[in-house]
This record gives C-alpha cells, sequence and structure tokens, in this order.
C-alpha cells in the first residue's frame, strides 16, 4: 500500500500529487483497501506541522506520502456518511481522494489550522460536487444555498415535523428560515429532488406500439466525417501556430504569448516594467508580431498554385 501511494506523488518539484483512488472496485477490493489504510498510523498535531511543512517548502514526497497515508481512512469515515445519496461509497471515497490531494496542495501549516481538520472541508467538497453531478441528469446545486438545501433538506423536514413530500408555501418559509437560505431556492431543489429522470427509451403514451422519446428526437450528432475533418483542420492550425510562433524574435513572441496566447491576458503595464519600455510601445511589438504570424500562417494554409510550361 505504502508503494501504491508513493507512486501516485510527484515525481519533480513542480507536479501535483494525483490521488491514489483505491477501492475503487466491488465490495471485496472496497473491503480490501479500508484493511490496507488502518495500517497507516495516525498522526499527532506535531507530525502534522513538520511533515506539512516538509512538504509545503521542500516538495518532501515522503512526508506528503505519510501525510496522505494517515488521512485515507478520514476519506472513508466521510464517504460513508454520504452513502444514502445513491452513490457506490467507492465512487465517493475516490472523489474524497481527490479533495485529499487538494487540501494537501493548498494547505498552509504557518496558519495554525491542523491539516485534518483543513482536508475535511475539501473532502466534503468533493464528494458533494460528485453527488450533485451524478445525483440527476438535470444541473442541481448551482449556488452555495442550493447544495445547503440538497444536503440538509431531510434533516429540515424532520427538525420541523414536515411530512410532505410536496411543501406548501408555509412549510417552505419554514425551511428556508432554518436553512438560512431564500425560498426560491428552497422551492427549487424541493421540487428536484421530488422529480424523477425519465428514461430516452419509455414510450411516449401508453400505447405499445408508441415510439420512445428517442425515436422521435432529431439526430444532431456532428457527421464522422465532418468531424474527423474539423479534428484534422485544429491540428494543423496548432502546427502552423508552433512553427510560426518559433520564427518570431524572442521579445516579440513573448509579448505575443503574453498578450494573446494566455489566460489572463497580461497587462501592457506589466511587459512594459518587464522589458524596460513604454506601454505603446508593447503594443506596437503586439501588433507587429500578431501581423507577421498571421501572414505567415496564411501564405502557408492558402494552396500552392501549379504553375508550368505546356
Amino acid at each position: 500500500m505504502s508503494k501504491e501511494i508513493k507512486t501516485t506523488l510527484p515525481s519533480t518539484r513542480t507536479s501535483a500529487p494525483v490521488p491514489f483512488v483505491g477501492g475503487a472496485g466491488d465490495d471485496v477490493s472496497l473491503s480490501k483497501y479500508i484493511t490496507e489504510i488502518q495500517k497507516f498510523p495516525i498522526l499527532s498535531a506535531e507530525q502534522e506541522y513538520e511533515y506539512a511543512t516538509k512538504w509545503a517548502q521542500e516538495h518532501d514526497n515522503i512526508a506528503a506520502e505519510k501525510l496522505i497515508g494517515s488521512h485515507l481512512r478520514l476519506v472513508v469515515s466521510v464517504a460513508y456518511d454520504f452513502k444514502n445519496y445513491g452513490l457506490p461509497v467507492s465512487d465517493l471515497i475516490a472523489s474524497g481522494n481527490m479533495g485529499l490531494m487538494q487540501a494537501l496542495q493548498k494547505f498552509d501549516p504557518e496558519k495554525g489550522f491542523r491539516f485534518s481538520t483543513y482536508a475535511m472541508f475539501w473532502i466534503k467538497a468533493e464528494i458533494y460536487e460528485t453527488i450533485l453531478n451524478n445525483w440527476s441528469i438535470v444541473k442541481l446545486g448551482n449556488s452555495a444555498n442550493q447544495k445547503r438545501v440538497f444536503f440538509n433538506l431531510t434533516r429540515a423536514k424532520r427538525a420541523l415535523g414536515i411530512m410532505d413530500s410536496s411543501l406548501s408555501k408555509d412549510q417552505t418559509k419554514q425551511i428556508a428560515e432554518y436553512l438560512s437560505v431564500p425560498e426560491n431556492d428552497v422551492e427549487r431543489v424541493a421540487t428536484r429532488m421530488s422529480a424523477r429522470d425519465v428514461s430516452l427509451n419509455s414510450p411516449l403514451n401508453t400505447d405499445s406500439d408508441s415510439k420512445d422519446i428517442l425515436s422521435n428526437m432529431a439526430d444532431t450528432r456532428v457527421n464522422i466525417e465532418d468531424g474527423i475533418e474539423q479534428l484534422e483542420f485544429k491540428r494543423k492550425g496548432y502546427e502552423l501556430l508552433k512553427k510560426h510562433l518559433e520564427t518570431l524574435p524572442e521579445r516579440d513572441r513573448e509579448i505575443l504569448k503574453a498578450r494573446r496566447l494566455s489566460d489572463p491576458a497580461m497587462t501592457l503595464e506589466t511587459l512594459s516594467q518587464k522589458y524596460g519600455i513604454s506601454r505603446e510601445r508593447v503594443r506596437q511589438i503586439e501588433e507587429r508580431a500578431f501581423d507577421k504570424l498571421r501572414k505567415a500562417i496564411l501564405d502557408e494554409s492558402e494552396p500552392k498554385k501549379i504553375t508550368g510550361k505546356k
């Protein structure tokens, strides 16, 4: 197990750990995974700080391995809290492990918090997203308030003694006040949760000979040949861009990439300070480089004229 986790850690100082996802198969493999992670020792606050500091400052893979390994059981514990949302526990564990890795990347040991406390937030956040993205075909829980309703609606109804599946105006208002969210968020989420996704293979009506929904929908898929042609066009365009970028002077190329090929684009002020020139001069270089690049690409992409004597 230690070897498996170690292989997921970065081989360079600039790469990020890839989540170790164990037990993503049947109940037997999940049980084996849970047994294996129990072998990792639980760290004290001092040990957490030591390993987190080594990772943050030195990208020490061994420290990261120990820190992650000791918190895999935390992921399992959180995942089982959400086992009744219709997804396999193994999928929830996989998502939680992704959150654990996110926590490792963003954790600052100097802030005074324990890594386990910080990791809990990221583990739950990833599991929340997985549940919301897979609970229904229709996107649900786009805002923080809607997510709050989704994961707390049952608890709120139980606390308020509401047994109805369909909420009245007064009940919606009570739940909104209980969860401190707008009433329209409660109404929207409750409506979606009480609805069911309909299969595209379901008949349009009760007649036995009725065609299904899918048969009556227009095929809007891109033609295979057109799709291949589009991919080839994009590939050639990328190759031309890369080729002709290299022909530009280094400063022109870097300014063009910073202004036109970066997201977000660097400001004229930033580039003027970097190269010790005025903002107007940066703009002129950008325009000149762009015109050269565009002309070179167009010249090469245009069909060649065949000339010759008869």
